[in-house]
């Protein structure tokens, strides 16, 4: 007699489990139904296993029942296998000791009548993922490659990458790559000779490292014989296993142009394919294998041009964005090929913003003589669009394409136009561009300042258009009537004025006027450089202090060195060098392509290798120390909340910022201020009513050539650091997380030093010879990292350092974090004075 159904006044509802009682409700009706043959029996099955996956999925834990999952699992129904085999591969990693219950059935139905669940069983075995139960596999996975199924096959083929990934040994001993191998040039199913194809590379590319035997593999795989029998084959395939046998076509070398030339007549109708991925990769094969041949390689560039330019506009916007990405770097490559098609990159009104920016860089760049006229009309119309970030870079464009000298004249009366409207932004950008055009074209000068005089800065809130006027009153002061009195207003609001970059175009500014109108600006330069000795921004006060003393010492140097003869700029720096360029290139048809940056950039560590620590510590000496007495730093594996947070990361709490300026007081020349009210003498030279002769320091003393004659201040109280420290990277790691921000600051290099940094090591052995040790390193130029830290002599307390290094800008972004708050000073100013000196011994 069969038993009791459950009654549904039991049930719950699938996606509303109620925990622990409805998994003890569950077991129970699991127990009751895994001998029965009532004829509704596999329905009622369905029912209960149905509300188990749900529980499940709400994260409830429902391991208790496996016992009675597995029981119920002797069934001929699809489905409830199906559902079992999700159960078990969940449960079987959580709990490896369950697992050994799931093996007698899993091999069972290995050798199911049914392949579907023959495929089923294998692939579920293989989830399994179980170290301990790898014995299990071997057998079923080598049947399942000679099994008459093709599904039974693919499964096994994609089982045999899982094996090894659990045991790479189990899967090398049991031969089963060289039978992937085999199965992959025999087999009639496509599908089976993807999985093979896609299994062996990973295997052997994984073995690589450790075999060289596995390397004389990986070439087999790019010989001709197989290379030509999977493209032969290409049509069968489907359009994932296309991409991956288009990839493998792509590293082939060719041993003469024949081969190339049937590779392309084989993959020609690949180009007409609905798929974009299958096209992209089609064009990477074509790419690579003319790059030797230029007059071919320029005919694939024609020839590819058309299914571009189709996905392009068809498909989803994301799809027309990565199309377009490959697009760009085509046209960078080759502008001239594209400067007919020019109006396929019109922006659409239902484009995406990222698409619309997409476009206009490419527009910009296929600009030429013949259709300069019909771009730029069709960006002039973008420049009113309501989409601001879009405006703005179809201004730029207009710009870039004025530079590349196609019809400036047109091009200038259409900037100049922008200016009459009324729009901060679109003012602040044509402003910019005005500023550049005339570094290129002086010969405009005339024609845009008879404009831009007319503009208030009161009305131009962006810093950076600001600066460009300030830029322009400056340079051509001799022309602008009333650009003294302009700058001299400018001046009065410095307090109001809240970017450093303004100001530091306004100090040249006023110093370049001075020099072609002095009486009208004398005054205005003392209160300049008033403000500028006074201000708390490191650059600006520097640069007052350095125009100040340029005065003291000479006018007549002041001026070459602010004002000297200036010669038209002929090409603007490019962005991205080359190599980089070529870089992408080479990883056509991948995500390098769609970041404009190589993978190396932005792939993790595990696939751009580990962080780089300074491994050769062990072979430097700190002093006279013995080389046995270095602390050698170990490579240590950091988590996404480890020691390499960005610049950016901020502190949650304890943070002591110190923005680096400059504390000392210093007096401007009395006769360059005698135009000045008491008040403003006192603001630069507080405490002194008469000029002090104590900032007579002569040019030497400002390069760092010569010691100034006037005592130096008292130096703060010297730290002696221990000669050997010790501190191993874990603790470092602790104690970096533990200990608040004492510093955060910007300090600068020497111009040797930055030259002197090629590498780590360099950096690293000049802090060594001060007692303060590296702990890790890394970067590209021009971008370093470093980890530094020192211990107090005499003390326990430890000092830790973030130092990141611009060689470029010979800038260093300084965090300090120490144990002893009371020397936190000291230490800072021991360690920005070791590291000025860098690259001068």
């Amino acid at each position: 007699m069969a038993p009791t159904a459950p009654s549904p006044a039991k049930s719950a509802s699938p996606s509303q489990p109620s925990g622990k009682s409805e998994v003890s409700d569950l077991k129970q009706q699991l127990r009751q139904l895994a001998g029965s043959r009532a004829p509704d029996a596999d329905d009622q099955r369905r029912d209960v296993f149905k509300r188990v996956i749900s529980c499940m999925t709400a994260g409830i834990d429902v391991s208790a029942a496996f016992g009675e999952m597995v029981l119920c699992s002797a069934t001929s129904d699809v489905v409830l296998k199906k559902m079992c085999y999700l159960y078990v591969g969940v449960h079987a990693r959580a709990h490896p000791d369950l697992a050994l219950l799931t093996i007698n059935f899993l091999q069972r139905d290995c050798r199911d009548q049914d392949p579907t669940i023959r495929g089923l069983a294998l692939r579920s075995l293989c989830s399994l993922r179980v170290p301990n139960l790898v014995e299990y596999l071997v057998t079923p996975l080598t049947t399942g490659l000679k099994d008459p199924s093709a599904y039974v096959r693919m499964v096994a083929a994609v089982g045999a990458a899982k094996l090894y990934h659990i045991s790479a040994t189990t899967c090398l001993d049991a031969d089963l790559p060289a039978a992937l191998k085999a199965l992959m040039l025999s087999d009639p199913d496509a599908q089976v000779v993807a999985n093979c194809l896609h299994s062996l590379l990973e295997i052997w590319t994984l073995e690589a490292a450790n075999s060289e035997a596995a390397g004389r593999e990986i070439e087999t795989l790019y010989s001709k014989p197989v290379v030509f029998y999977l493209l032969n084959k290409i049509k069968e395939f489907s359009e994932w296993a296309q991409c991956h046998v288009l990839e493998l076509a792509s590293k082939f070398l060719p041993s003469d142009n024949n081969e190339i030339f049937d590779i392309m007549n084989l993959l020609e109708d690949r180009l007409q394919h609905a798929n974009g991925a299958v096209v992209l990769a089609t064009i990477k094969v074509f790419l690579h294998l003319t790059m030797s041949m230029t007059d071919v390689h320029q005919q694939v560039y024609e020839r590819i041009k058309a299914p571009l330019l189709t996905l392009v506009g068809a498909g989803s916007p994301e799809q027309s964005y990565s199309v377009l990405c490959h697009l760009h770097l085509l046209v960078m490559r080759a502008p001239m090929l594209f400067s007919s098609d020019y109006k396929s990159f019109y922006c659409q009104f239902s484009d995406p913003s990222y698409v619309k920016k997409l476009k206009l860089e490419m527009l910009t760049a296929i600009a030429n003589e013949s259709n300069t006229y019909e771009i730029v009309t069709e960006l002039c119309e973008y420049a009113g669009n309501v989409d601001v970030p879009i405006a703005r870079e179809s201004i730029r464009a207009v710009g870039k394409i004025a530079l590349q000298q196609y019809d400036v004249n047109a091009i200038v009366d259409r900037l100049l136009q922008f200016l009459e409207m009324d729009k901060d932004y679109v003012t602040a950008e044509t402003l910019v561009l005005v500023k550049d055009l005339l570094r290129k074209y002086p010969q405009w000068s005339h024609d845009c300042i008879a404009v831009v005089g007319n503009i208030s800065s009161q009305n131009i809130q962006e810093p950076k258009g600001k600066a460009a006027l300030i830029w322009m009153l400056g340079e051509y002061s001799q022309d602008m009537h009333d650009a003294p009195y302009v700058l001299e207003n400018i001046v009065v609001n410095w307090d109001e004025e809240q970017s450093p970059e303004v100001r530091l175009h306004l100090l040249t500014a006023v110093m370049k006027c001075f020099f072609k109108r002095p009486p009208e600006t004398q005054k205005t330069l003392g209160a300049t450089l008033a403000a500028g000795l006074a201000d708390t921004h490191q650059d600006v006060h520097d640069r007052a202090l350095f125009y100040y003393r340029l005065l003291q010492y000479d006018p007549a140097v002041a001026e070459r060195v602010v004002n000297p003869p200036k010669q038209a700029v002929s090409v603007f720096a490019d962005t991205q060098s080359s190599e980089i360029k070529d870089r992408i290139f080479d990883e056509f048809n991948s995500l390098s392509v769609v970041y404009q940056k190589p993978s190396y950039m932005f792939t993790d560590k595990e696939h751009r290798g580990t962080f780089e620590y300074s491994e050769d510590l062990a072979n430097l000496t700190v002093g006279a120390e013995a080389p046995e007495t270095v602390i050698s730093a170990q490579r240590y594996q950091e988590n996404d909340n480890d020691l390499l947070l960005s610049t950016s990361d901020k502190e949650d709490n304890g943070i002591r910022s110190s923005n680096g300026s400059y504390t000392s007081t210093y007096n401007a020349p009395s006769d360059l201020l005698s135009s000045q009210t008491p008040a403003e003498t006192a603001l630069i030279n507080p405490g002194s009513s008469t000029y002090s002769t104590q900032t007579n320091f002569s040019l030497d003393d400002l390069l760092g050539l010569g010691v100034p004659d006037t005592p130096a201040p008292p130096p703060p109280p010297a730290l002696a650091l221990n000669s050997k420290p010790v501190l191993d990277p874990p603790t470092f790691q602790k104690k970096w997380g533990q200990l608040a921000l004492s510093f955060s600051q910007e300090c600068s290099l020497s111009p040797q030093g930055a030259a002197s940094l090629m590498n780590p090591q360099s950096l690293i052995r000049h802090m060594q010879s001060n007692y303060i040790q590296c702990i890790a390193s890394g970067g590209q130029p021009p971008n370093y990292k470093f980890y530094f830290y020192g211990q107090k002599a005499g003390a326990a307390a430890v000092y830790l350092v973030e130092c990141i290094v611009n060689t470029a800008s010979a800038k260093a972004q300084l965090k300090i974090k120490v144990e002893d708050g009371t020397t936190a000073d000291a230490f800072s100013t021991l360690f920005q004075s070791v590291l000025s000196q860098f690259g001068r011994s």
